[in-house]
């Protein structure tokens, strides 16, 4: 797990061509990189290329946009996965966030260009945009039902979206600062948004009004994560009674990733303390594994996994290189993590090898999202890539 392999980025376009070369490289923490290359020996009748390795690495499997690569003296192998598609013309610079619909047909993104936009999801093509936030938007994500968007801007506000006709149906005012992060509680009626203001809010849909300050921390909360918590955790009671616009908030725990190295947790309806975890830089991004499994990323590159049971300790910290953590996503028996170098990648409990998402050259890829076997990544170089898990 902490030893990462790295592959040349194009490394699928390079190993096409006869005797065509991609390098490779291992890096074992506090040892020096190991490095290699592959060479194209031929393409098959199937138009798959015979590949071999250089000393101190063996292909095990290649197929046409993936290669199964290990490096024995480490005892470590993954898998590099090649995108199976590539938009090129939703955003023309910096995407810094991507959602896809719950029925998989539209995706929802945000660019440092300042705009908004939803495209279908099986070509790139563009279908609406989202025109209404000032400055850039942070974040946007669909609603359970797939019909409707939130985001968050800059210009502190978070507004509410018709995928179908575009039109603003909700703004919610009230925080002080840029909107880095939301959460859409249960069906959507509640949700909740953090802010640079370092407060975290939970809003009533219905009548586009704040149901009350979550969290005033003076910190800048990076990230938020809305879990169902298991029932092993007491979540303790609310100290006045919520209000009957509260809908769903029982029973869930809520998140916090802090710009002050802390990561808190408490919970939602009962606005009571679960823990606060002290890691070794700004915390960027979190998420719910289950009931009682959180992970969380840091600016340093560590991924903190935490047990809601017993929070001193963590399960493990996964480091793979200093590259700041940019996004977390409970997938399958796993998760998939994104960081500032270009690297992206998916772990899975019966999977002895990692698998990498592969194109982004050093340039941070900043969300990821899934529908069944499709993955979808956004990045610093104004590309949406989607990889066929079924390309394994």
């Amino acid at each position: 797990m902490a030893v990462p392999l790295r592959i040349q980025s194009d490394w699928a376009q390079a190993l096409r061509k006869d005797e065509g070369e991609a390098w490779l490289s291992c890096h074992p923490p506090g040892k020096p990189t190991l490095y290699g290359s592959l060479t194209c020996q031929g393409i098959g009748l199937d138009g798959i290329p015979e590949v071999t390795a250089s000393e101190g690495f063996i292909v095990n499997e290649i197929n046409k946009k993936s290669i199964h690569v290990s490096c024995p003296k480490e005892n470590v192998s993954s898998k590099f996965l090649a995108p199976y598609t590539t938009f090129s013309r939703i955003h023309t610079k910096s995407i810094t966030c991507l959602d896809i619909s719950s029925g998989g047909g539209l995706g929802v993104s945000s660019g440092t260009d300042g705009s908004m936009k939803i495209w279908q999801a099986s070509n790139g093509e563009l279908r609406r945009v989202l025109e209404g936030h000032v400055f850039d938007v942070n974040c946007c994500r669909f609603f359970p039902s797939g019909l409707v968007v939130l985001s968050g801007g800059m210009d502190a506000q978070l507004k509410i979206w018709s995928a179908e006709d575009a039109s603003c149906v909700v703004t919610f005012k009230g925080h002080k600062g840029g909107i880095l992060d939301t959460a859409i509680v249960d069906r959507g009626k509640n949700v909740v948004s953090g802010s640079r203001d370092g407060t975290a809010r939970l809003w009533d849909c219905g009548r586009s009004a704040c149901l009350g300050v979550l969290a005033d921390c003076g910190s800048s909360i990076n990230g938020v994560a809305v879990g169902a918590a298991d029932n092993s955790i007491n979540l303790g009671s609310p100290e006045q009674m919520p209000s009957e616009r509260e809908v769903g908030t029982e029973s869930k725990m809520l998140l916090l990733a802090r710009e002050d190295k802390k990561l808190q947790c408490f919970g939602l309806q009962s606005r009571q303390p679960l823990f606060l975890f002290i890691g070794s830089d700004a915390f960027n991004c979190c998420t719910f594994l289950s009931g009682f499994l959180l992970l969380a990323g840091t600016q340093d590159g560590n991924i903190y996994q935490l047990d809601v049971r017993s929070p001193r300790t963590p399960v493990q910290v996964i480091h793979r290189s200093g590259a700041p953590v940019m996004s977390l996503l409970s997938f399958r028996d796993g998760f998939i993590a994104s960081q500032g170098d270009g690297s992206c990648f998916i772990v899975q409990q019966d999977l002895d090898y990692v698998i990498e998402l592969t194109g982004a050259d050093c340039d941070p890829v900043y969300k990821v999202a899934t529908w069944e076997k499709q993955i979808y990544t956004c990045c610093r170089d104004g590309l949406v890539r989607r990889y066929q898990l079924s390309d394994l």
